[in-house]
């Protein structure tokens, strides 16, 4: 037989349809990662872990990215909301007719680090005569500005197949690496700590891990969008200053190959080099985006030829409008 219904929650049930009242429904959000989940992800998974997005109206699903993975095509073909992005990144598109717009930037610093052995590299006028491991990518990237920078030569550079070994085994390799990643690694394998320098404390200007979205979204959903922005400023401010735990076990759970370890690491290099919380986040808010830094970006770019201003006009790359007045303050 079936269990009746309680009368009280069969009065409150006739009362609410009988008012014409709605139950309100979340918004269905895509959000894709630029790799596979890790502490420089902890702000959205803590907003995931929290009920953030949940109590904003929106029914946010973190998608991972990785190598395999391109996120802009996704985004361009509607299959994301909004995904992690990069300045540099996001500005080329536009060359290629995509509509890409940076609306928040998570990272105030490029994690992007030269890795080098500590006996013999201390700061970046270093690089000189030194044999330099770059992937292919990084030719069209910071390549160009750390060659200009440091009068450094083409001909010092070799390829980065990911692989740390050549590093361990040559005192005169230096290698680019990702903060929390590479340096850990070597660390843990070769039983030294090697010296890793941020790109971004020698000028190096983009933002990093942003949140990119197409121009048409921002058109057809700008609450949603404001919402997700807001609920995950939100979410690394809670991340990064409360207890990450519920956060880190959502990101063992998509990515089982990390560690507590990894992740502790990370969190500890994210507060120590004010990756997130520091710069202009720690004036205006974590997530700003400034006029000044993107055209520092933009100019940077079309000097180094890696931008054609006349296929890219810089107010199509980004917007202010939903960070400008968040101010979520560290």
């Amino acid at each position: 037989m079936p269990r009746r219904r309680p009368p009280r929650l069969a009065l409150t049930l006739a009362l609410t349809l009988a008012a014409g009242a709605a139950i309100p429904a979340e918004q269905p959000f895509v959000f894709l990662t630029n790799w596979y989940a890790e502490a420089e992800h902890g702000g959205f998974y803590q907003a995931q872990a929290e009920g953030l997005y949940r109590k904003a109206g929106l029914a946010v699903t973190l998608r991972m990215g990785g190598p395999q993975v391109n996120g802009l095509q996704l985004l361009a073909a509607g299959q994301v909301d909004c995904f992690m992005g990069y300045d540099v990144q996001t500005m080329r598109a536009h060359e290629a007719g995509v509509d890409a717009v940076t609306v928040a930037a998570a990272f105030q610093k490029d994690p992007q680090v030269m890795i080098g052995h500590p006996e013999n590299f201390h700061r970046l006028e270093d690089l000189k005569g030194k044999t330099i491991l770059i992937s292919s990518d990084t030719h069209t990237n910071f390549w160009p500005w750390l060659r200009e920078r440091y009068g450094l030569s083409d001909s010092q550079t070799r390829p980065y197949t990911f692989n740390i070994q050549p590093f361990i085994a040559d005192r005169n390799i230096v290698q680019q690496g990702y903060l929390s990643s590479e340096p850990y690694a070597i660390e843990k394998m070769a039983h030294f700590k090697p010296t890793a320098l941020l790109l971004a404390d020698a000028g190096w200007p983009p933002y990093t891990t942003t949140i990119v979205c197409m121009a048409d979204t921002l058109k057809k959903k700008p609450a949603a969008v404001a919402a997700f922005v807001k609920a995950s400023m939100q979410g690394w401010k809670d991340y990064l200053e409360g207890d990450p735990r519920a956060a880190n076990a959502l990101i063992r759970k998509d990515n089982p190959d990390m560690s507590d370890d990894e992740l502790l690491h990370g969190i500890r290099l994210l507060k120590q080099t004010g990756i997130v919380l520091g710069g202009d986040a720690a004036r205006y808010g974590i997530g700003i985006v400034t006029d000044a830094r993107m055209k520092a970006t933009y100019e940077m770019m079309v000097r180094m030829k890696l931008l054609d201003p006349a296929k890219v006009r810089l107010a199509d790359t980004y917007t202010t409008r939903f960070v400008a007045n968040l101010k979520v303050m560290p």
